[in-house]
């Protein structure tokens, strides 16, 4: 007895699971991006495959539902689909690829890789949607963070866990900027999710704005704009979640998306195909519903643990500040980065617009000395942009605002301040330092600009 109990014990593991019915429905109907589908019953947000032969199936998500009707939306391009083509329901999840095994790989918008460095290996496996932090439970934002850009660090500085959106219309430099953060931010992990923009840029912006050095420690999620609309949906989502996996465990990450707007445009497509109806410029309210489900996600954790500082392009179409989408996020993201076109005509790169440009935790996180140089430097520089026209038709009389007179004598610095090339890196304390020297006058300068001086401690440097 004891033999047959020994030999069964062999086979334990082995034994079979219950075999579970195979719910099968059909496909009715096809409108554009819709397909619809009778005789299964699966909740918004399940898989479902398409079997268009024995070798080959679509998997496609449930985006709605009406009666005992379901609304599908592929992953995947799909052709030769006929009227009664069989739908399979999936019992499985879906689950995403997680570990530091990612670092240096290039992923769709599902997880599959396509740098052809061969299948993943992760070292575990996780749903799309990671779970909501009490907000009471996260750490504040309170340390700065260096992102080696200097017109950000001296002007706009960006905590640890901070959420910032870079606003500017097409070919203004957005994708450029970022790829100067991905190679000068100090952080563990970057995260770069590449959601409906040209193909080409694609492997540019590895080989070019990221390099070598850079992908070692970033992973990439690339869904360009050829994709289905479901297709980059998921990858802002994975994207996402990657981040936040990494957060858990204790890394400091630095997620950067482009571009928001693209997650918005991609909804938009979602949801007009099954019926709702457009509210503002075309966009539905579950586009508004949506953008800041994935935007509180980022940020920092719990006491003591990791953080996701996140960057996300808002593309203003015809440098509309007022989209809808731009308006949106401008109102749920800790601050805003303006790219201005002008000054990209003019050949100042980073083309940014200090004056429309704000960092909601900068006073929390840096000290009073340079707050008050930061403030005192975009004070005078937005003096200097409201005399322009009359400076620049001879109109203004030296001597009738010292601040002008100041702003007029050292443009020159200040303007170079604001420039920076794209493999310079100028450091958070350099940068500060930098704006010290340049506000403060030349012992020649006139009695009237003494109110500029600040206190320079010890070891400041140009």
């Amino acid at each position: 007895m004891s033999k047959l109990l020994d030999r069964l014990s062999r086979y334990s593991d082995h034994r079979l699971e219950p075999s579970r019915p195979r719910v099968e429905g059909r496909i009715t109907r096809m409108i554009g991006l819709t397909i619809e589908a009778v005789g299964i019953k699966c909740a918004v947000g399940e898989c479902c495959f398409i079997e268009l032969s024995k070798d080959q199936q679509i998997e496609a998500e449930v985006v709605g539902f009406s009666g005992d009707r379901i609304y599908l939306m592929p992953l995947y391009p799909i052709d030769g689909l006929q009227a009664g083509t069989r739908v399979i329901a999936s019992s499985e999840s879906g689950k995403v690829p997680v570990g530091m095994t990612l670092l240096g790989r290039i992923l769709n918008g599902v997880g599959k890789p396509i740098d052809g460095k061969g299948p993943l290996q992760p070292e575990a496996e996780t749903g799309l949607t990671g779970e909501i932090i009490n907000p009471l439970m996260r750490e504040p934002i309170k340390q700065p963070l260096d992102v080696g850009i200097r017109t950000i660090n001296g002007l706009l500085t960006v905590g640890r866990g901070q959420r910032m959106g870079l606003f500017a219309g097409s070919g203004v430099g957005k994708s450029v900027l970022l790829g100067m953060m991905t190679r000068f931010t100090e952080a563990e992990i970057i995260v770069v999710g590449l959601i409906g923009e040209r193909g080409r840029e694609v492997k540019e912006f590895i080989e070019h704005s990221l390099g070598a050095e850079g992908l070692k420690r970033s992973v990439v999620v690339a869904s360009p704009a050829d994709d289905s609309p479901l297709m980059r949906l998921r990858a802002s989502q994975l994207s996402t979640r990657i981040a936040e996996y990494f957060r858990d465990q204790g890394k400091n990450v630095l997620l950067l998306m482009d571009s928001l707007t693209r997650y918005a445009q991609a909804q938009r497509e979602i949801a007009l195909a099954v019926g709702e109806p457009p509210a503002t410029k075309g966009y539905p309210p579950s586009v508004f519903a949506k953008i800041p489900k994935l935007v509180e996600r980022a940020g920092n954790g719990e006491e003591g643990g990791g953080s996701i500082t996140a960057f996300y392009t808002v593309l203003t179409e015809g440098d509309d500040q007022q989209d809808p989408v731009a308006d949106s996020a401008r109102a749920i993201l800790d601050g805003h980065v303006v790219l201005s076109r002008q000054l990209a005509e003019q050949g100042h790169y980073p083309a940014i617009d200090i004056e429309a440009s704000i960092s909601r935790a900068m006073p929390q996180i840096i000290d009073a000395d340079h707050l008050t140089m930061a403030m005192r430097f975009k004070q005078l520089y937005s003096k200097y942009r409201q005399n322009e026209d009359l400076i620049n038709v001879g109109a203004y009389v030296k001597g009738s605002d010292p601040d002008t007179d100041f702003v007029m004598e050292n443009l020159p610095s200040m303007t170079a301040y604001l420039r920076q090339g794209i493999n310079e890196s100028f450091q958070l304390i350099p940068s500060m330092q930098q704006m010290v020297m340049v506000l403060s006058p030349p012992p020649s300068a006139p009695e009237q600009n003494q109110q500029l001086r600040r206190p320079v401690t010890n070891g400041l440097q140009k």
